[in-house]
């Protein structure tokens, strides 16, 4: 704990540690050059058994022939897409890409046409890696649908298939040099217009941020770790994989979250560590209700991407034994911005977000003025150091509106902080919905409702819940003489896009409260359904 007695809010960044000059694959390299027997990854298969492993030895060799391969391909500099669930060839593909000087775009396996074709053309791929399908979703028919008329995209390559993935091209095969500062990848956030932005994350930040959060957790070398979090988040492909390549542990790789299959791995792989958001714990909990486990072997849990509620906190660390620590971060910055200590109190684990990171300056600014606030004054959290991203790929205008000309980035959260520098988010700027973790935008959802005949006007809200965080709201004036149905709405839905995005509750207005300018008054739709006001479809 940094020993801080403010008066604003505002903590430069602290040196307690360095930030190294290491890139993903450099990183995989001394790894494997120093314990190349040491056991790197094991694959945790749809039905939760154990399959495939890796040494980092092993990793290396399989990374670098990738690598080898893409670079015959693909020129440094180029961007190729990676559209899968957690299968051990998503991390060689981030490795491979890595080595290669390629900037790797990730996307959600759960994507709908429409999305994958946003991302694949304004990340401009020139390749995109699939799997054949993934939970029904049938992958190479909508990744063939989705890049018809894309003149960029060169291969749609099955990555489950080894001699098309690691097919050779017409380049001659080399690996170029790859600096710190070059990118290592694009991911896909919030947006207010109706599409997610494509933020242009470095090497440095992506390395240096696991590394930290690491040793801020006390992971020991050697540990194993449980990664079920999405590959590609930063929580899954930065976070978890890169920080247990830099304390060389063991990751578990589940391909899909299940909630018992993870108690049983966890209890017969002895893992160590685990990262969910607070609806993966729940569901932990649930399943740990029905079939007791050893979890002897776990010490730590770490939460966030959503608010973590006091009583779950609560539940985790007596129903595991473990300590518990909360993380905060937006993608931008790689992602962690704030961390409990170990030794944190309970009321501050289950109050705040912890104190932040080492070498990342955090202010708490009027959204007015740009102005540090006083203590335990609510403002935009906003960030400064190594960790924050080069900038919105293809949009100057939204890298300036995010990054201030002092390199303030701009997170669009609400919070406050007080005297010892522990921060407390307290809401958002911006109207995004955090469903589970994942960030959803409500301007995408509307314009998709918009289109459909029976719909004269649509607002799509965040309603708290206590399992997902938040849920999605619909709010729906019909057009005149036409009966809206919440089935045929939800069916239009999942045309066009993912299942989370899809509303949960739906609920018809004559009428909405709109502001002076005529813009809807989301909040006050809020306020209504909190006191029982609206009318339910």
């Amino acid at each position: 704990m940094y020993q801080l007695q403010l008066t604003e809010s505002f903590v430069p960044a602290q040196d307690d540690d360095t930030i190294l000059e290491t890139t993903v694959g450099g990183l995989l390299r001394d790894v494997a050059s120093q314990q190349p027997d040491a056991p790197a990854l094991v694959e945790v298969t749809m039905e939760g058994e154990t399959a495939r492993t890796w040494s980092y030895g092993k990793l290396l060799a399989d990374s670098e022939r990738l690598a080898l391969a893409l670079s015959t391909r693909y020129a440094p500099g180029e961007r190729v897409t990676v559209w899968a669930p957690n299968i051990p060839e998503w991390l060689l593909i981030e490795y491979g890409c890595a080595l290669a000087g390629l900037t790797l775009v990730t996307a959600n396996p759960g994507y709908q046409p429409q999305e994958l074709r946003y991302v694949l053309k304004q990340s401009d791929s020139v390749a995109l890696f699939a799997v054949e399908s993934y939970r029904g979703n049938p992958m190479a028919e909508i990744a063939a649908e989705a890049c018809k008329g894309l003149s960029a995209i060169r291969e749609i390559v099955d990555m489950e298939d080894a001699k098309a993935l690691f097919r050779w091209g017409e380049r001659a095969p080399a690996l170029p040099d790859v600096d710190p500062g070059d990118p290592v990848q694009i991911q896909y956030t919030s947006g207010t217009t109706g599409f997610p932005k494509g933020a242009v994350l470095h090497h440095r930040g992506l390395t240096n941020n696991a590394r930290l959060v690491f040793a801020r957790g006390r992971v020991t070398q050697g540990s194993t770790w449980s990664n079920f979090m999405p590959m590609f988040h930063t929580s899954g492909c930065g976070l978890a994989a890169l920080g247990c390549l830099q304390t060389v542990s063991r990751m578990l790789l589940f391909k899909v979250f299940d909630p018992a299959a993870a108690l049983r791995q966890i209890e017969a792989e002895g893992a160590a560590a685990l990262v969910g958001v607070p609806t993966m714990l729940v569901a932990l909990l649930e399943a740990l209700e029905q079939e007791p486990r050893d979890m002897s072997s776990l010490k730590m849990a770490i939460s966030g991407g959503a608010m973590v509620a006091p009583e779950l906190v609560r539940r985790v660390r007596q129903a595991f034994g473990c300590d518990f620590e909360t993380v905060y971060g937006q993608t931008e910055v790689s992602p962690v911005v704030t961390q409990h200590f170990h030794d944190d109190s309970i009321d501050d684990i289950c109050n705040n977000v912890g104190q932040p990171m080492p070498q990342t300056g955090v202010s708490i600014r009027s959204v007015e003025e740009n102005k540090v606030v006083p203590i335990d004054t609510v403002g935009e959290i906003c960030v400064q150091g190594y960790c924050n991203m080069i900038e919105y790929n293809g949009n100057p205008e939204a890298t300036t509106e995010t990054i201030d000309a002092k390199g303030w980035l701009h997170s669009g959260d609400l919070g406050a902080m007080d005297a010892r520098g522990y921060v407390r988010v307290t809401g958002r700027v911006k109207e995004m919905i955090i469903r589970g973790g994942e960030n959803l935008f409500p301007a995408e959802i509307e314009n998709v409702l918009a289109e459909h005949d029976t719909v004269a006007e649509v607002a799509v809200v965040g309603l708290p819940d206590d399992k997902w965080g938040e849920i999605v709201a619909c709010f729906v004036r019909s057009e005149a003489g036409c009966e809206v149905d919440p089935v045929v709405l939800r069916g239009h839905c999942r045309e066009q896009l993912a299942a989370q995005k899809t509303p949960t509750v739906w609920f018809s207005v004559s009428e909405f409260p709109l502001t002076g300018s005529g813009k809807i008054q989301k909040f006050a739709l809020r306020d209504a359904h909190a006191v029982g006001a609206c009318e339910p479809l």
